[in-house]
C-alpha cells in the first residue's frame, strides 16, 4: 500500500459476467468483425495492470474488456449506466465514471481492483475522437502512481470508419486491429501525490504512447479514422496535460 485512497471498506466491481461471458461475447463479435490481437504477450499474466487505450469508436470499451488477455474493468462514462445497459455494465464489472465532477468512488473502485491484482482499463483521451492522443488526461498515470501497476498501452484501429459518427459501427466484416504494447513501468509514489508529479508522469506516458502509436501504424499498415464530423465532439472537462485539455 502507498497511502490514500483507502479501499478496504469498498465492495469490488462484479466479475462473474466479465470472466464467464468473454468466450461467448468473442464468438458473437467474430461473427461480424475480423478482430486481430497483436502483442498479447505484453500484458502481464498476473498482478495489477492498467491498460490505457486510444479512443475512436463506441465499441472500444467492449473490445478492450473482451479481447484483452485478461478480463478488464474499464472506466466507463456514467451516462452509459442508464436503464438496462447500466445493469449489464455493472454485471460485467465496468466502473462508472463521472467525467464532469470529482469522482472519488470511481477512483477508489479502480484502486480496489488493482490492489486485488486485477486489470483496469482507461481511455486517457476521455472521449471518442481521432484517437491521436491530442487530449490526454491524468487518470492512467494516477492509478499507476498509487498502486505501482504497469501501464500497457493499447492502440485500436478500425473501430470507427473514416468520417463515421461518434456512435457509428464499422461495416460488417471489417478488420479491427488491437495492438498491445510493451508495459510502461511507473514506480508507486506514497501519499500525498502532487498534481505536478501526476502531470509529469502523464506527459511521459503520453510521449511513450505517441511513439507506440507510430510503431503500431507502421507494423499493421493501418491508419486512424481522422476527426469526428463537425458537431460530434463531446465537450472536454479539462484537467489534462495537453493544451486543449489543460
Amino acid at each position: 500500500m502507498t497511502g490514500l485512497p483507502r479501499t478496504d471498506d469498498l465492495q469490488p466491481p462484479s466479475r462473474w459476467l466479465l470472466h464467464g461471458g468473454r468466450p461467448v461475447f468473442r464468438w458473437l463479435i467474430r461473427r461480424r468483425y475480423d478482430v486481430r490481437v497483436h502483442g498479447a504477450e505484453h500484458v502481464p499474466t498476473s498482478g495489477p495492470v492498467v491498460i490505457a487505450g486510444n479512443h475512436t469508436g463506441i465499441i472500444d470499451g467492449p473490445l478492450m474488456a473482451i479481447y484483452a488477455p485478461r478480463p478488464v474493468h474499464a472506466l466507463t462514462k456514467i451516462e452509459m449506466f442508464r436503464g438496462p445497459m447500466g445493469r449489464f455494465l455493472r454485471w460485467a464489472g465496468q466502473v462508472p465514471l463521472d467525467r464532469w465532477h470529482a469522482d472519488p468512488l470511481a477512483v477508489r473502485s479502480s484502486v480496489k481492483v488493482l490492489r486485488e491484482g486485477r486489470v483496469v482499463g482507461i481511455f486517457p483521451e476521455g472521449a471518442r475522437g481521432s484517437g491521436e492522443l491530442e487530449l490526454f488526461h491524468r487518470g492512467a498515470a494516477y492509478l499507476a502512481l498509487v498502486t505501482g501497476a504497469p501501464i500497457v498501452p493499447l492502440l485500436m484501429f478500425g473501430t470507427r470508419e473514416p468520417g463515421g459518427s461518434s456512435s457509428s459501427l464499422p461495416r460488417r466484416r471489417a478488420v479491427i486491429d488491437l495492438v498491445f504494447c510493451p508495459p510502461y513501468a511507473v514506480d508507486a509514489v506514497p501519499w500525498p501525490r502532487t498534481r505536478e508529479t501526476v502531470g509529469e508522469a502523464s506527459r511521459l506516458l503520453r510521449a511513450r504512447m505517441l511513439a507506440d502509436l507510430q510503431e503500431s501504424i507502421r507494423a499493421t499498415g493501418r491508419s486512424l479514422p481522422g476527426p469526428l464530423p463537425a458537431g460530434q465532439h463531446e465537450p472536454d472537462p479539462g484537467g489534462g496535460v495537453t493544451e486543449r485539455s489543460a
